[in-house]
């Protein structure tokens, strides 16, 4: 019957510091998914730094040349103007009507360029990527491997 016994041997029963280890090993894993997790947020907080600077440091540009815009616009718009009014200069109207067409004409020509410009850089803005492709990369291997290992 002792032989038997050798030939066939029975489970041993864990000893407490196997089922003591078992405890660690799951706070380990535990504390590395949630550092895996702080170094993914860690990775989106700074692309979306360097996103939000890309969209200041733009929008500060067209604000300046907005500025700028503004101010050649007012003057070169009054030159115009007075250059189209004198286009009517052979004509029945008064010289109040003249100035009024030329700048009616000259404000029409501006307002058309500027909607190209406005739609020219809204469109830039658009292509602008608002996901952060690095953190999404990282995520999308850190779902693969969480897949393998579990």
């Amino acid at each position: 019957m002792a032989t038997s016994m050798a030939t066939a041997p029975a489970r041993v029963p864990a000893t407490v510091s196997e089922t003591e280890h078992l405890p660690t090993l799951v706070t380990r894993l535990g504390d590395d998914v949630m550092q895996l997790v702080d170094s993914k947020i860690s990775l989106l907080k700074v692309e979306l730094k360097e996103e939000a600077n890309t969209f200041i440091h733009s929008g500060v540009a067209i604000a300046i040349g907005a500025v700028i815009t503004v101010v050649g616009f007012a003057l070169v718009n009054v030159a115009v103007a007075l250059g189209v009014a004198t286009l009517f200069a052979n004509t029945n109207f008064s010289q109040a009507a003249q100035y009024g067409l030329g700048f009616v004409i000259t404000g029409a020509l501006y307002v058309f360029l500027g909607s190209i410009i406005v739609m020219a850089m809204k469109s830039r803005l658009a292509r602008q990527k608002i996901v952060p492709p690095r953190t999404v990369a990282e995520i999308r291997k850190d779902a693969q491997w969480l897949k393998k290992e579990l």
